[in-house]
Formats: structure tokens, C-alpha cells, sequence
């Protein structure tokens, strides 16, 4: 998986993309009063859409692929930015997000459902991104395609499954390497479809949650008890879990060993979007060829540079400090028996509301 580079571009999919507000609040959020912004920043939106804005702003070949009209304004957001991408019009306007954000970083986020995408519009979708996945005549197929984020109304629950194995159907050994970064539903429908990403990225909730061991907070105070967790994953055929565990920093898990990268706090003005941009350091980084650890370092660098910047802004590479950055080696022990419990990871997913 991580021997030698891989040239083609990074390929997106966000089936439920946003137009994302930020405002950025003078003082503590005070429900029911009246308060004015300090600022507003608005951005194209989606977990697919963040990670390849992202890596545009690194200079890396990246391709959104998502729903919507080309005069949206989330299209009209991505060609005012720059951010190559291939849409498929679906006569619907795509929701907006609203984020509120205060001074020391506590963020409130507000997503809408989406527009309900038909099974015609779905199969159009599906085509769109194994068809994006081959790249442009004469130039070299995709390297990585990221599912991402949630399904709108209307999309099955296992719907990133039928995509990864469509993917796989056309292109066989040749099909671009396959990561997931969703919750919930969509999460599970993947994971129990036999979806088997190379890189799966939750956090310390979703890690618990499809994996049913401890809680969440339970898993980002113990990184050794959320990297036997991982391992749990790996086991069953996942490639590599790349996991954040909020303050503890995150970890890396693949068959060859286990790491855990830290870095002194930093100032946070947002969190939203900063998993997005650890995913994105991450495949920076495998796409040079750095081994693991190196990957997970970048990781840590790209998503604590995001949560200092504004709103939804996404660092460049030259804005992150992965010398901050300090990995080590864990020892992979087995979960105890006390930390497992029965949950949503055995559960049949339902479709998402």
C-alpha cells in the first residue's frame, strides 16, 4: 500500500455537499439573545469537497465529484476558487450550512438534510465518480478515491459500499485506493456491505461506534485502548484507520505496527473541517511516499493548522509545522473483554433520515 508513489489525482466523492457559513461570534453564544458578528466567511462545503480544497491549496491534482446544478452556488463557490470538480445537475438547490464559532474556538454547527436524491440521480452519481476515477484521456487513473461525509435523503445506507465495489468491478488491480470518512449509517452500511477501504478515518466516536468497543470519550483518553480497537478493524480486512482522538492527537493502525502522534495545543478559532484537512495531509503525504509514521506526522500538522485558521479556511502545506509534531510507537495489546459492549457496530444500518 505504501511502496512507491502514486501520481494521479486524488478523486472525491461528496453526495451531500453544502454551501458553509461561518460566523465568527464577538463573544459566548447566548441562546434565545440577540448577538452580532465579528465576521462571516462562506466556502463550498462537504467533507470531499474540504479535503480537495485542501490539497488544491498544496498544489496536489485533486477532483470533486458531487450533485448539483451548475449555476448553484456551491458550483459557482468551487470555479471562483479554483477547485476542479465534475457535477451532475439535479434540478435541486444544494443546502447551506451554518456554523457559529466563539473566541476561544467552541464551534456550533447547524447541517441541513440535503436535497432527496432519486435512484436514477444515484446510478448518474455512481457512474460519474468510477468514470472520474479513470482520469482524463492520456493522463494517468486516479490514486485515491474519498468517499465522504453523509448521504442526503434518499440514498440507502450502504450506498459508499455499492460505489467501492463498482469501483473495483471496472477497474480490477488497476481501481484507485479506496477511503472512507463518514458516520453513522453511511459508516456502518459501508463497513458491514464489505466496502474494505485501505484507509478508514473516524474519530474517537465513530472508532467506538463501529467497532463497539468502549465509548468515544473512553477511546480518546486511551489511545492504546483505541488502537487495539482500530486493530479490530484492520483485522477484519481494513487497509489502514487513521483516527483522531481531539486533544490526545491521533493514531495510525495498519498490519505493520501502530503510532500515535501529539503536538503542543494550539489556539483553535475553528474545528470545522480540520478532520478534513488531517485526511487530506495524510494523502499528501502517501502520495510522496512517506512511510506511515511520516503520513500520520502530516496528518496531525494539516489538522491542527485548520482548526487556527477562520471558519472553514484550509492550510496550505507551508502553513503546517509537522517538526511539532512527535510520533511514537504503541504496542498493540488486546481489547479487554470489559471493554467491549454490544452496540451499533453489530446493528443493521438504517437508512439515513
Amino acid at each position: 500500500m505504501y511502496a512507491g508513489k502514486n501520481r494521479g489525482a486524488i478523486v472525491t466523492l461528496t453526495a451531500n455537499p453544502s454551501l458553509d457559513r461561518t460566523v465568527e461570534l464577538s463573544g459566548v453564544l447566548v441562546r434565545g439573545a440577540v448577538q452580532r458578528a465579528a465576521g462571516v466567511h462562506e466556502e463550498p462545503g462537504g467533507k470531499g469537497v474540504n479535503v480537495c480544497r485542501a490539497l488544491a491549496a498544496s498544489s496536489v491534482p485533486s477532483v470533486a465529484v458531487l450533485p448539483g446544478d451548475n449555476a448553484d452556488p456551491v458550483m459557482q463557490a468551487l470555479r471562483t476558487t479554483g477547485i476542479p470538480h465534475s457535477n451532475l445537475p439535479i434540478g435541486a438547490p444544494l443546502r447551506a450550512n451554518l456554523t457559529l464559532t466563539e473566541p476561544d474556538g467552541t464551534t456550533t454547527k447547524v447541517n441541513l438534510p440535503g436535497p432527496e436524491l432519486s435512484a436514477a440521480v444515484q446510478e448518474s452519481l455512481l457512474a460519474l465518480t468510477v468514470d472520474t476515477c479513470g482520469g482524463p484521456e492520456g493522463a494517468d487513473p486516479a490514486s485515491w478515491l474519498v468517499l465522504a461525509g453523509s448521504l442526503p435523503p434518499g440514498v440507502p445506507a450502504d450506498y459508499y459500499a455499492v460505489v467501492a465495489h463498482a469501483l473495483r468491478a471496472r477497474y480490477a488491480a488497476a481501481a484507485p485506493l479506496l477511503a472512507i470518512d463518514s458516520s453513522g449509517p453511511p459508516l456502518l452500511g459501508a463497513l458491514l456491505h464489505d466496502a474494505m477501504p485501505d484507509l478508514l478515518k473516524p474519530n474517537g466516536e465513530e472508532l467506538a461506534e463501529v467497532t463497539g468497543v468502549a465509548t468515544g470519550d473512553a477511546l480518546e483518553a486511551d489511545p492504546a485502548l483505541a488502537a487495539g480497537a482500530a486493530m479490530t478493524l484492520v483485522e477484519r480486512g481494513v487497509g489502514a484507520v487513521l483516527a483522531t482522538l481531539g486533544a490526545r492527537g491521533a493514531l495510525l493502525v495498519t498490519a505493520d505496527g501502530a503510532w500515535l502522534a501529539t503536538r503542543p495545543p494550539v489556539t483553535p478559532k475553528s474545528t470545522v473541517g480540520a478532520g478534513d484537512s488531517s485526511l487530506a495531509g495524510y494523502l499528501l503525504a502517501q502520495t510522496e511516499g512517506r512511510t506511515p509514521p511520516e503520513c500520520l506526522r502530516q496528518a496531525v500538522a494539516h489538522g491542527a493548522a485548520a482548526a487556527s485558521l477562520p471558519g472553514t479556511t484550509v492550510p496550505a502545506l507551508s502553513q503546517t509545522d509537522p517538526g511539532a509534531v512527535t510520533v511514537t510507537t504503541l504496542e498493540l495489546h488486546p481489547v479487554p473483554a470489559s471493554a467491549t459492549r454490544r452496540g451499533p457496530a453489530t446493528a443493521t444500518p438504517k437508512e439515513q433520515d
